[in-house]
């Protein structure tokens, strides 16, 4: 069913403030050009941005380019990761993601939803991460972070990512879907935790239905 007007007024008012809260919210991980957001996209799963920025300087050092990530030998590459956790899987997904797109995509990466996620290691969150960053195509990036908040403001009821993207899409306007994921994914790092929430420092507060008498957001989903 179609999300109701109150339903679209309540997120209006929640863009809004986060707009407010956090206008420069930006993409934490660092990368020169998409080929680096893709790879470090990848190193991010099960691991902390911060983390992922002090592999990637020597990483992007060590293999520069596209041939040079598709003809890697996975040892050596999983040296290079291992700090990230899960090294031999994302080793073996980034080497195979460069040989597809040495292959099917001249050795560019690809600018639509379509032909990301048919590239290994890349799902709809991790596409529409490069999309929105590195190509400035709009894309609702749903993290633990981000699922999270949605069901805690009443904007989707699922736990099921692709679900929570596509009630957002009905919800957001198309343009702020890359600054919305953003916002949304800051707020949650710094306020509404998954433990513990700051409820008594959220600006979000009076927006959240989920709040309980003793004024705090539940600890566990």
């Amino acid at each position: 069913m179609p999300p109701t007007p109150e339903l679209k007024a309540h997120t209006r008012r929640i863009l809004r403030c986060l707009k407010q809260l956090y206008p420069d919210a930006a993409c934490a991980l660092h990368y020169d050009n998409p080929l680096q957001l893709l790879v470090a996209t990848i190193l991010s799963a099960q691991c902390t941005d911060v983390r992922v920025n002090k592999v990637t300087p020597a990483l992007f050092a060590l293999f520069p380019d596209v041939v040079s990530f598709a003809e890697a030998k996975p040892k050596e590459l999983e040296r290079a990761i291992q700090t990230t956790g899960f090294f031999r899987n994302k080793a073996r997904n980034i080497i195979k993601c460069c040989q597809q797109i040495v292959e099917r995509h001249q050795g560019h990466v690809p600018d639509n939803l379509e032909a990301l996620v048919k590239l290994a290691g890349i799902g709809r969150k991790t596409a529409n991460v490069i999309l929105g960053n590195a190509f400035e195509v709009p894309g609702i990036t749903v993290d633990t972070h981000l699922g999270r908040l949605s069901r805690r403001m009443g904007l989707s009821t699922h736990t099921n990512p692709v679900k929570v993207e596509r009630d957002l899409m009905e919800l957001v306007p198309r343009k702020d879907w890359t600054m919305f994921s953003h916002r949304m994914i800051h707020h949650g790092r710094r306020v509404c935790r998954a433990r513990r929430p700051l409820c008594d420092q959220c600006a979000l507060l009076k927006f959240c239905p989920r709040v309980g008498v003793a004024g705090q957001a539940p600890e566990t989903e």
